[in-house]
């Protein structure tokens, strides 16, 4: 085994070894567009004077190239606007009206003071549910301020914390923030009951309502030893608190997951007291991310986008699930691009450089931050799709791969169960995502995967691991192509 190779906790499910758990499907989006001299010995004293006078006349000091750069006018104008997270006008938000009027009708009691329902928002990430809260949100706040109703929201990303108590503490520093006082318990040294408390005293002091949005939730998966993940703690307690006078405030909370099973993770107690109402999320097309796009052109100073600028960007978006995410995120990056080259203009090349630099970027971070078995496991994956026609890769072609791997390091090798969970993991990332098969009753059941990004660059990040690097890349694909053909 190579020093530094740990396996991961094991995992307690009950699992057929073919199939995994629970299946769960992706509507894909198909878009038709191509993505498809030595020096003179004599007078060295001349040449070195000259020389030397001449980097003198070029070169730059630090504060004359900042003030040569703020007196240009760049190309972009506003950066808010290719900021994904930036809540927008109600006019900017585009193919979302099921979704805007739902949750609008749902959250408006607040205004009555009255308690709004919980919610369960789901769907992939990119497609507009952090972004229809955050607006609802902000004009039940402005309409609450009008009538002397004190309303809050308090939200968090559940992707980083690791545990219900730092979960406890962030809502509980949020809420410090929004009402503008002190927190006064720290983030760690003290029970996580004195947490919730302070996160009671707060709320109950300075807001007459409360909306709590909890973002990518099913992240927030705490201790193992645990019965219930800490998402479904985290929801029980906060419903129960109104129900048991912890809460004087009127609070509803909005979970929102890419995860549309989720709420099958959530124990039997904390379903019963959360009973939420669901909004489904579904894939952007091209056409609406261009939508989306042309709303935030103004980004743009007049005239410096070329008229493919916004196609080519919302067709690359619309490859991985139709994310408004990334169609933003390849704008500002685009004009970035352009503005960093001097370039006049924003123009196709400047799309295709920034669509390289995003994936790189996004799969970069996650790889970043997974174990060397999941690692592992998405190498092999990834590996077999890069092979087959559809891009596609079967459960059990990547597990034997994943041996393949494993034996070649030395390293610690799950059984079939384990690998199919560690992939079912990486669907939270939106990296993969995959499909219950059977291609006739001699196959059985398997999982086939697919990838949201193209599987090459994720195997050329995997490659910067050294571990991975160890294994020649020729001889993967030897065994995968091999074990391609046994398929058939």
């Amino acid at each position: 085994m190579v020093p530094g190779m740990g396996a991961e906790d094991s995992e307690n499910s009950s699992f057929d070894p073919e199939v995994g758990g629970d299946d769960s499907s992706t509507d894909d989006e198909t878009t038709q567009v191509d993505l498809a001299s030595g020096s003179s010995d004599s007078e060295p004293d001349s040449t070195t004077s000259s020389t030397t006078e001449s980097d003198e006349e070029t070169s730059q000091s630090i504060e004359d190239m900042l003030l040569e750069f703020d007196e240009q006018e760049g190309l972009i104008r506003d950066r808010s606007l290719l900021d994904p997270n930036y809540v927008v006008e109600e006019d900017r938000i585009v193919g979302r009206d099921e979704q805007l009027q739902e949750v609008t009708k749902m959250l408006r009691v607040a205004l009555g003071d009255n308690r709004p329902p919980n919610l369960f928002l789901y769907g992939p990430s990119g497609t507009g549910k952090s972004l229809i809260t955050k607006a609802v949100c902000h004009n039940i706040s402005r309409i609450c301020e009008t009538r002397d109703i004190q309303f809050g929201t308090i939200e968090v990303n559940c992707q980083d914390l690791d545990t219900l108590g730092v979960a406890v503490y962030e809502l509980a520093s949020q809420a410090a923030d929004e009402a503008g006082v002190d927190i006064d318990v720290p983030k760690h040294g003290v029970a996580t009951k004195e947490k919730w408390d302070e996160l009671y005293r707060i709320v109950n002091e300075n807001f007459d309502s409360v909306v709590f949005v909890l973002d990518e939730l099913d992240m927030l998966v705490g201790r193992r030893d645990k019965q219930d993940p800490a998402f479904s703690r985290l929801l029980y307690q906060l419903s129960r608190a109104g129900a048991n006078d912890e809460l004087t405030a009127y609070i509803s909370v909005v979970a929102i997951s890419n995860d549309a099973r989720m709420m099958e993770s959530v124990g039997s107690r904390a379903l019963s007291s959360f009973t939420p109402e669901d909004v489904h999320f579904d894939d952007y097309d091209a056409n609406q991310l261009q939508s989306i796009l042309r709303r935030r052109r103004d980004a743009f100073h007049d005239d410096v986008l070329d008229g493919d600028v916004i196609p080519l960007a919302a067709a690359f978006a619309a490859q991985t699930h139709g994310d408004a995410r990334k169609a933003i995120d390849l704008m500002r990056v685009a004009g970035e691009l352009a503005e960093r080259e001097g370039d006049e203009r924003v123009r196709e090349e400047h799309v295709r450089a920034a669509q390289d630099k995003v994936e790189k970027n996004r799969v970069l971070e996650v790889v970043r931050g997974i174990s060397t078995q999941k690692k592992l496991c998405l190498y092999a994956t990834g590996a077999v799709a890069a092979e087959t026609n559809n891009g596609t890769a079967r459960s059990t072609t990547g597990y034997r791969v994943y041996q393949f791997l494993t034996d070649s390091i030395d390293a610690d090798q799950y059984h079939q169960e384990t690998y199919v969970n560690k992939m079912k993991e990486l669907t939270t990332y939106s990296l993969v995502d995959f499909e219950r098969r059977s291609h006739g009753p001699s196959s059985g059941m398997f999982l086939e995967f697919q990838f949201g990004e193209r599987p090459e660059t994720i195997l050329e990040t995997l490659r910067e691991d050294s571990r991975i690097d160890m294994v020649s890349q020729e001889e993967v694909e030897s065994v995968v192509n091999a074990q391609i053909r046994n398929e058939t």
